[in-house]
């Protein structure tokens, strides 16, 4: 199995990214958020400039942020930077645009966004609606060195439930998952994704060159060190708290429950957002997201939270889990840790972890 970072992007900070690929990370997936960090597209370029091996991209770019060929030119544009290396990950924009106070884009609309996406990063000629109808369009000077499509561009696409993972069995190169906790687990992703793909008479499953990640965080315990220590929460108490904002949103946009690993900490947690004007919630809720925990926020960070969204275990248990992952399919796990410790953490897990996956 290969471990991967995803990155908050950060033009002041391409070193972390240098410093994975000589510790021999696979991929530094850049995450697109605009009104949270920099933009996903120039980090990318200093990251381009700056590296030679590791794989790069997006981690996701968002889809109801830019349109279509947009997303496509500035894919293509890192691939001129880093040909043989760019993929290209892309999502409906669970925090880009809820940060804003939008839903994400529907299932209907991010299909649609899809099939006019997939031909233009491959170079190809797609169609773009326009009132009643479509036009047709295509980068009219791909060969003067602007863009690169000579060299492929992995599409990795987002699923969390069973719409979102069949269009990414349907359209996509490979998948970018949440936390698949255990085999199980992810034989049922599987379905999901294969659903998709039959419709366009695809066979994709663990043996096939079909790609998948799933973005977490990792933390490696000292010898009789708890799950909720100090040092664990702040190695990846933002990424727990990252899911609790998402399961909040969740509930406010659509009325779903929270998984029963909030169940201790919700109602307090709820109550706090609502002390906040409701105009303006959204710029609230998204607090810090994946990078720190706000000081009011600490209290949540319980052994269930922490554990429902981040690998924690001993060297020897993390090492059985990732085999068993990679077993069931699952060829990547991309950590997000804290940022603050982020360095700490990408050496522990290259020390005790990588050489042993």
């Amino acid at each position: 199995m290969e471990i991967g970072i995803c990155v908050a992007s950060h033009v002041n900070d391409i070193g972390y990214v240098v410093r994975a690929e000589e510790l021999g990370y696979s991929h530094a997936w850049l995450a697109d958020s605009q009104m949270l960090w920099s933009d996903c597209y120039a980090t990318l370029a200093l990251v381009a400039t700056q590296t030679s091996k590791i794989k790069i991209g997006t981690g996701v770019a968002v889809t109801g942020t830019r349109p279509p060929s947009v997303n496509a030119a500035g894919i293509a544009t890192i691939n001129s930077l880093a040909p043989g290396r760019t993929f290209f990950g892309v999502g409906s924009g669970n925090t880009a645009r809820r940060v804003m106070g939008l839903p994400p884009q529907r299932i209907k609309e991010f299909e649609s966004y899809l099939q006019q996406l997939a031909p233009l990063i491959k170079g190809e000629e797609s169609e773009m609606p326009h009132g009643d109808g479509m036009i047709p369009i295509r980068h009219i000077m791909p060969d003067k060195g602007f863009v690169n499509f000579d060299d492929p561009i992995p599409l990795y696409i987002s699923g969390f439930g069973p719409k979102s993972l069949a269009l990414a069995g349907k359209y996509g190169d490979g998948a970018v998952l949440a936390l698949v906790g255990n085999p199980a687990a992810m034989n049922s992703v599987w379905h999901m994704m294969r659903a998709g793909a039959s419709e366009v008479g695809r066979e994709i499953g663990p043996q096939s060159d079909y790609y998948t990640t799933a973005l977490t965080t990792m933390v490696v315990l000292d010898e009789g060190e708890s799950v909720d220590s100090e040092r664990v929460k702040s190695e990846c108490g933002a990424m727990a708290m990252a899911a609790v904002h998402y399961s909040y949103d969740q509930f406010r946009n659509f009325g779903h429950q929270p998984p029963n690993a909030l169940s201790g900490i919700w109602d307090d947690y709820t109550a706090l957002l609502e002390t906040y004007p409701a105009e303006r919630r959204h710029q609230r809720i998204h607090a810090g997201h994946n990078c720190w925990v706000t000081e009011e926020e600490e209290r949540f960070l319980t052994p269930d939270v922490l554990q429902a969204s981040a690998m924690i275990g001993t060297k020897d248990e993390l090492i059985q889990l990732m085999h068993g992952m990679a077993g069931a399919g699952l060829d990547q796990i991309m950590i997000l840790p804290n940022f603050d410790t982020r360095f700490d953490v990408l050496e522990r897990v290259a020390r005790d972890i990588l050489p042993n996956v």
